[in-house]
């Protein structure tokens, strides 16, 4: 086992050094200058060339890229240039907000995926799987952010339950910080749950067809114990692969999320990097989410011979 974690961890290194050369040039392909962004467009261009000379912008750019994959080497991604914050720093405060929403909405997305999934699956063509076929396609055609408007205006503008606007860090107030990330955890939660049902439904199908699943049926087993111990950890499989990817694609892209809710998150630094052309924000955010693509795959292909017997790991 720590063998094979070892040897996809030392496959992952050449994975992110072309994923640190792709974002390094392709950031420098935006247009704009970040030394003309700080000092505003009217400013002098001699104050530009000493604010380039001071950033390091002015040498040629693969003498550019190896300092800073030197220093991302040697675990230092560089300051902001529009902050002058560390650009670790920014990625840890950020990804505390960004981890805690996406975390509880994949889990709880996941967990409605098994019950409403695995059901319909067992009464395939009846009532409940039409009624829940209906319910994961109506979420699939519902944009993300114009749930979250939605809700924003129901329960914090119409019924005043929740904040509409703000962010209390969990630091120094833990349950004021909830009460702000409600609304966009049911956002994120009913946007993902409709792919995974399907795909859990799916899987579910396909294994409630097989000879085993007929077999225990035989031997008087009930339908719980059926779906429970035969049917779910083998349908759970493919769905678990779902999950892996959603978990590292949300990390990544929840910026509208985040902006709809006001939320100071990973998404939206990204976006802020990438409109004031902060290089080391939009780098350090790119690269975190790769490595979190990584680790998250990793986590999946470990946990796959908990649900699925035919697969095991040397």
């Amino acid at each position: 086992m720590i063998a094979y974690i070892l040897r996809r961890l030392l496959l992952a290194i050449p994975t992110l050094f072309i994923v640190a050369l792709m974002v390094f040039f392709l950031v420098r392909m935006i247009p704009g200058d970040p030394a003309q962004v700080m000092l505003g467009e009217g400013a002098d261009p001699a104050a530009i060339a000493a604010l380039h000379a001071e950033l390091g912008l002015d040498k040629p750019i693969y003498v550019q890229f190896a300092a800073w994959l030197g220093h991302v080497f040697s675990g230092d991604l560089g300051n902001s240039i529009t902050t002058g914050e560390p650009v670790s720093m920014l990625l840890i405060t950020r990804a505390e907000t960004t981890g805690i929403v996406v975390l509880i909405s994949v889990g709880l997305a996941t967990l409605i995926a098994i019950a409403a999934g695995t059901l319909a699956a067992w009464r395939r063509g009846g009532k409940l799987d039409l009624a829940v076929m209906s319910g994961a396609s109506l979420i699939l055609a519902v944009p993300s952010f114009w749930l979250g408007l939605l809700l924003l205006l129901v329960f914090g503008v119409w019924l005043h339950w929740l904040p509409v606007v703000g962010y209390i860090p969990f630091s120094e107030d833990p349950w004021g910080a909830m009460l702000f990330l409600i609304l966009p955890i049911a956002t994120l939660t009913i946007s993902e749950s409709g792919v995974l049902i399907r795909m859990m439904r799916s899987s579910a199908i396909d294994v409630l067809r097989l000879d085993y699943v007929t077999h225990a049926r035989a031997k008087g087993l009930s339908e719980r114990a059926v779906l429970s111990r035969h049917v779910f950890p083998n349908a759970f499989a493919p769905t678990l692969t779902l999950v892996g990817l959603t978990l590292g694609r949300l990390f990544g892209g929840i910026a509208v999320i985040e902006t709809v809710f006001t939320l100071p998150g990973l998404g939206r630094l990204m976006v802020t990097g990438v409109l004031s052309r902060d290089y080391p924000v939009v780098q350090g955010c790119l690269l975190f989410t790769a490595l979190i693509y990584v680790v998250v795959n990793l986590i999946v292909d470990l946990l796959y011979p908990l649900f699925d017997p035919r697969v095991t790991v040397e």
